[in-house]
């Protein structure tokens, strides 16, 4: 599943930096320099709210959220009670980062809804994409190795610490886990409770490990 068969690049600040690499766990390595490119470069509608941390000024940030640097938060976007954001990462417009949410090494596109009790960590995530509560995605092994993209054919990554890769307009169901290195293609959607793992192909409904069926098929 490739970078560009996975989103549409114009909904991101990054879309043009992100459609030169083939694949998207290649980029995970440069999000915090491509933040800092991009926040030294934009417009007098964000405010360095602190070092390294721009704020686009309709944007709502709860006094209780925790923003780390780099970070950019877009147009339109609320950022809720309690929220960590652990530094590199690009919030897009239009966006709901919610109560207790962690985002770490993160590109949400705009229009990503991670909005109750979320982890997403060296990830990116498509235009539109949303999280159901509690839905998280773990970015380790158990066994600590580097991570194996598991599709035709598998893909090895290099890294240690991939999280997941949804495209656009994916949905996720309350309390699944996206396991390392999970690619879920385009207008997919994942049953609540899941546990998720390699390459889902688009419009594609995952209903269990083993229950993976084509939507209105």
């Amino acid at each position: 599943m490739r970078t560009a068969e996975l989103y549409n690049f114009s909904h991101s600040l990054a879309g043009e930096w992100l459609s030169g690499f083939e694949w998207p766990w290649q980029a995970l390595g440069g999000i915090k320099e491509e933040i800092l490119r991009i926040g030294a470069g934009l417009g007098d509608d964000y405010e360095e709210i602190s070092p390294q941390v721009w704020v686009h000024k309709t944007a709502v940030i709860a006094q209780s959220a925790s923003i780390g640097a780099p970070c950019i938060i877009g147009p339109g976007t609320e950022v809720r009670h309690g929220a960590f954001i652990r530094g590199s990462a690009l919030v897009g417009a239009d966006c709901v980062v919610g109560n207790s949410v962690e985002l770490k090494n993160v590109i949400l596109f705009d229009k990503v809804q991670v909005p109750h009790y979320n982890y997403v960590g060296d990830s990116i995530l498509g235009w539109c994409a949303h999280m159901g509560a509690g839905s998280i995605t773990s970015n380790v092994k158990g066994d600590k190795s580097l991570v194996v993209i598991h599709g035709e054919p598998s893909l090895p990554t290099g890294l240690k610490k991939v999280g997941a890769f949804l495209g656009d307009r994916v949905e996720v169901g309350c309390n699944s886990v996206l396991n390392p290195g999970t690619v879920i293609g385009r207008d997919s959607q994942v049953y609540p409770l899941t546990s998720v793992r390699g390459v889902i192909p688009p419009r594609c409904l995952v209903k269990g490990p083993d229950a993976i069926v084509a939507k209105n098929a």
